[in-house]
């Protein structure tokens, strides 16, 4: 038996990247996935990857997947994707927020359409989407919450390197948003069995995005493969809610930690 057989997972962001990466994996598992970004055709987008694309990866190693079309920065957007899940696959057991729209502008160049696009899109959407699953969760009694973050909330070291100097911190506010908002929620929820935890790669994941903004490249010795994300979510989504929340983890060195048993 499939550590996820019987549970549905509903990830946004996975149309390409780390997302895509959680939801083939989390298939290969046994999840039913609803598999949501925006990105429904090639000429969408600059970077490679769609949903279709995604889900079809899923149904062709033997999963099951449903593409949901939704722009996250968009209140209407969430509920419908929420509404559109259940009816097709049934209630959520596991919400992954993932989904991310980042600009890399230094603070005073930065304008207030962007600055509040990302924080829709990072911070206020992964805040709705638990507030539409975590009812359903509750009538189940268990449930599992993992918003993806970055290295990047943590506080820059002076003198500041690499991402932190050249207009990361707004980057940044987004994802130690996240992870407070994380850690919060996983205490109001501990008695309901609804884990949450926030996820962040140990090293920078080479992805159509991070290659696009500079951060890293394909053959970087220094990265992290996608799968060590997709394995690290697994842990976090796949066991007894009370064993693993309220963590603000990294993926190496949540995998290199015995598995609770």
């Amino acid at each position: 038996m499939d550590v996820l057989d019987g549970r549905v997972a509903i990830v946004t962001g996975a149309s390409r990247g780390i997302g895509a990466e959680i939801a083939r994996r989390f298939g290969q598992a046994g999840a039913a996935v609803a598999v949501t970004a925006r990105t429904t055709e090639a000429a969408m987008s600059a970077l490679p990857g769609t949903i279709g694309e995604t889900t079809q990866q899923i149904r062709d190693a033997g999963g099951t997947a449903v593409a949901v079309p939704a722009d996250l920065s968009r209140p209407e957007d969430r509920e419908r994707l929420v509404a559109d899940a259940t009816q097709q696959l049934g209630p959520a057991d596991i919400l992954v927020s993932n989904a991310a729209v980042t600009y890399f502008t230094r603070v005073e160049d930065f304008t207030a359409r962007r600055f509040q696009l990302m924080f829709d899109v990072q911070v206020e959407g992964p805040f709705h989407l638990a507030q539409l699953v975590i009812p359903a969760m509750r009538e189940k009694g268990r449930g599992w919450i993992l918003n993806i973050s970055s290295i990047a909330a943590r506080h820059p070291a002076m003198p500041p390197t690499g991402w932190a100097s050249r207009g990361g911190t707004v980057y940044g506010m987004c994802k130690a948003a996240l992870e407070r908002f994380s850690t919060g929620l996983a205490a109001e929820l501990y008695d309901d069995d609804i884990a949450v935890n926030a996820l962040s790669p140990s090293r920078v994941v080479p992805t159509p995005g991070t290659i696009f903004h500079h951060l890293t490249s394909e053959d970087d010795p220094n990265s992290e493969p996608p799968s060590v994300m997709a394995e690290a979510a697994l842990r976090l989504c796949g066991g007894e809610p009370k064993m693993l929340t309220g963590r603000i983890a990294y993926s190496q060195e949540l995998l290199a930690e015995p598995a609770p048993r």
